[in-house]
C-alpha cells in the first residue's frame, strides 16, 4: 500500500475543499466516525458493568485533529455511551471547524471541557472509562510535547483503558515515527486515506497499535495521482503466479548458496533447506571441505559439494576459481550464512563480487566482508546486489543511523552504492537505488534468534531464481518470511519457535499466497 508523506496529505485536503468544493467539516464528521466506531468496537470488547453505559473520554487538541475528537464525542454520545469531551489546549487557538464541532456536541446536549488533570472527580471518572479517544495532534506535530498535552498522554499512558488515536498517535513524527518527547500508546489508530511513515517505523511503528485506514469523502484519483515512492508490504500485495503446468526444475532456477565453515554447519543447511521449501527447482551448497560431510548429511533436496579450505576451517583462497565458475553457471548467489570472519574468506568474498556477473545476496560473514572495502559495490553497479543486514552491519558497512531515521539511511546507502539493501529489524525496510522503498508488516520477537537471516536469505535466493525481479521478489520475500514467522508464534509461541519452524511453515504461507493477482508497488 502506498504510503503518503504528512505533506501530501494537506495537499491532498487542499485540493479536495478548494478545488473540488469538499466541506471540510463533512471531511472532518467522516473521519470522526470512523474514530468512532473503532471506539465502540473497543469499548464493547470490555467486560460490562451493571448499572451504567459504556464510557468514552475524547481528549482533543485546539487544531483540527482536536476538531475530530470532538465530533468523534458527539458520535459515541448518539451510540448511547457516556462521553467527556476534553479540551487540551487553549480555546482562542481553536480552528473554526473545530468550533464548529464544539456547537453541534453542544446542540446534541454535550459539551467541551477544559482539561483539569489535578480535579480527583475527572481522574476518578477516566479511570471507570471503556475507551479514550486520542485526538491532541494529527500528523503536523514537530516539536516535542510538553505541558498539558505531556500530562495527557501520560495520563492515557498509565489509566489502563484501551486507547484509539485519531490519524497518529499523538506524539509520533508522521514522517519518521520518532517520538517527540513521549507519545501514546494506541491499541488501535484509525489513519485516514492513506498510512503515514510514521505508523509502521521507528518507535511510532510501536505506539500504533492495530492500524486500519479510513476513507473520508477525499475523491480517489486525488489518493491515487499522490506519487510516492515509498509502500508498506501487506498480505493484499503479495503474489505467486501459478505454475505452468509443463514446466520443469530449470524453469524455478538454478541457485547457488556458499557459506559454511568449522562450527558453523547449520547456516548454509537452513539457507538452503528454505530456499527448496520457497520453490526453487536447483539448489547448490558450496562449503568448506572439512564439514562437507556434516551438511551432506543433513541435505536431501540440495546438492552440496566439497571446496579447498584452510586450516581454520573456512574457505582458502584456492576455492575462488571453482567457486567463480560454478556461479557463472547459475541464476542466483547467496554468499555468507555461516562463512566465518578471516582475511582470506573476506578476499575471496571481494573477488567474487568484482568477478562475477551473477545476481547476489550477501548476508551475515558476506557483508562483513566490505566493511572497509565498500567500493567493491561499485564495480557491481548495474548488476543485481542485495545486502541484508542487520543495524550492527549496516553500521560496519558505513550506514549512519544516529538521526533515528532509519527509513532516510537506508534509502541514502542504497542510492549511493546502487545495490538493493534490505535494512532488517522490527519493520524491515527494503531500499533500491532508485529511491524507492517498502516497509514490511509481518514478523515478531520470536524470529530473533540465530539461523533466521539464513532463512530469509533462502527465500529471497528462491523468488529470485524464478524469474521474479529484485523489487518483487526482495519485499515478498521479507513478508513471507515474517508471515512464516507469524504463524509460528501463534501455533508454538514466540519463546520455543525457531528458524526450522519457520521452514516447516513455509508451505502453507506460498499457498495461501499462489495465483494471488499481482499488486506490489511500482516495476
Amino acid at each position: 500500500m502506498k504510503i503518503a508523506t504528512a505533506q501530501q496529505m494537506r495537499e491532498m485536503d487542499r485540493a479536495a475543499i478548494q478545488e473540488r468544493g469538499i466541506a471540510s467539516t463533512l471531511l472532518m464528521e467522516n473521519a470522526a466516525r470512523a474514530v468512532a466506531r473503532a471506539a465502540v468496537s473497543v469499548a464493547e470488547a470490555r467486560p460490562e458493568r451493571p448499572g451504567r453505559p459504556r464510557r468514552a473520554v475524547c481528549f482533543c487538541g485546539a487544531g483540527n485533529n482536536g476538531g475530530d475528537g470532538v465530533a468523534a464525542a458527539r458520535f459515541l454520545m448518539e451510540a448511547g455511551m457516556e462521553v467527556r469531551a476534553v479540551l487540551v489546549g487553549r480555546r482562542e487557538k481553536m480552528t473554526s471547524d473545530c468550533r464548529e464541532m464544539e456547537r453541534r456536541l453542544e446542540a446534541k446536549g454535550g459539551s467541551l471541557e477544559d482539561f483539569t488533570p489535578d480535579d480527583p472527580d475527572f481522574a476518578c471518572w477516566c479511570l471507570e472509562a471503556d475507551v479514550m479517544v486520542d485526538a491532541l495532534f494529527g500528523i503536523g506535530l514537530n516539536t516535542p510535547l510538553r505541558g498539558d498535552p505531556l500530562m495527557a498522554v501520560q495520563m492515557m499512558n498509565t489509566c489502563d483503558i484501551p486507547v484509539v488515536s485519531a490519524d497518529i498517535a499523538s506524539g509520533v513524527e508522521a514522517d519518521t515515527g520518532r517520538v517527540l518527547g513521549d507519545a501514546v500508546q494506541a491499541d488501535v489508530t484509525v489513519t485516514f486515506s492513506l498510512p503515514k511513515a510514521g505508523h509502521f517505523l521507528g518507535e511510532g511503528g510501536l505506539r500504533t497499535g492495530r492500524l486500519t485506514v479510513a476513507e473520508i469523502g477525499i475523491p480517489l484519483d486525488l489518493v491515487l495521482w499522490t506519487e510516492s515512492n515509498f509502500y508498506s508490504v501487506c498480505e493484499n500485495d503479495v503474489y505467486l503466479p501459478r505454475r505452468e503446468r509443463d514446466a520443469y526444475k530449470g524453469n524455478f532456477g538454478r541457485d547457488y548458496i556458499l557459506g559454511g565453515s568449522v562450527g558453523y554447519t547449520g547456516a548454509p543447511v537452513l539457507a538452503a533447506r528454505a530456499a527448496v521449501r520457497a520453490g526453487a527447482g536447483l539448489v547448490s551448497v558450496g562449503v568448506p571441505e572439512p564439514i562437507w560431510p556434516v551438511v551432506a548429511m543433513k541435505l536431501d533436496e540440495a546438492m552440496p559439494s566439497p571446496l579447498p579450505a584452510g586450516k581454520t576451517g573456512m574457505l582458502s583462497l584456492e576455492a575462488t576459481e571453482q567457486i567463480l565458475a560454478r556461479m557463472n553457471s547459475s541464476d542466483v548467489c547467496l554468499i555468507g550464512p555461516g562463512l566465518g570472519r578471516g582475511n582470506g574468506v573476506a578476499s575471496v568474498v571481494r573477488h567474487l563480487l568484482r568477478s562475477a556477473h551473477t545476481a547476489v545476496i550477501l548476508d551475515a560473514d558476506g557483508i562483513n566482508a566490505l566493511e572497509g572495502h565498500i567500493d567493491v559495490l561499485e564495480a557491481r553497479r548495474g548488476v543485481v546486489t542485495i545486502l541484508t543486514p542487520h543495524d550492527g552491519e549496516f553500521l560496519r558497512l558505513g550506514g549512519d543511523l544516529s538521526s533515528g531515521d532509519r527509513l532516510a539511511a537506508a534509502r541514502s546507502f542504497a542510492q549511493e552504492h546502487g545495490c538493493c539493501l534490505v535494512l532488517k529489524g522490527h519493520r524491515t525496510i527494503t531500499a533500491f537505488p532508485d529511491g524507492s522503498a517498502y516497509v514490511n508488516t509481518t514478523g515478531n520477537p520470536g524470529m530473533a534468534k540465530g539461523g533466521s537471516g539464513d532463512v530469509l536469505g533462502g527465500i529471497i535466493l528462491a523468488l529470485l531464481g524464478q524469474g521474479m525481479s529484485c523489487r518483487e521478489a526482495v519485499p515478498m520475500a521479507v513478508w513471507l518470511h515474517g508471515r512464516a514467522g507469524d504463524l509460528c508464534a501463534e501455533e508454538i509461541g514466540e519463546y520455543g519457535m525457531t528458524p526450522g519452524d519457520l521452514i516447516e511453515r513455509l508451505p502453507r504461507v506460498l499457498r495461501e499466497c499462489e495465483g494471488k493477482i499481482r499488486e506490489l508497488g511500482p516495476q
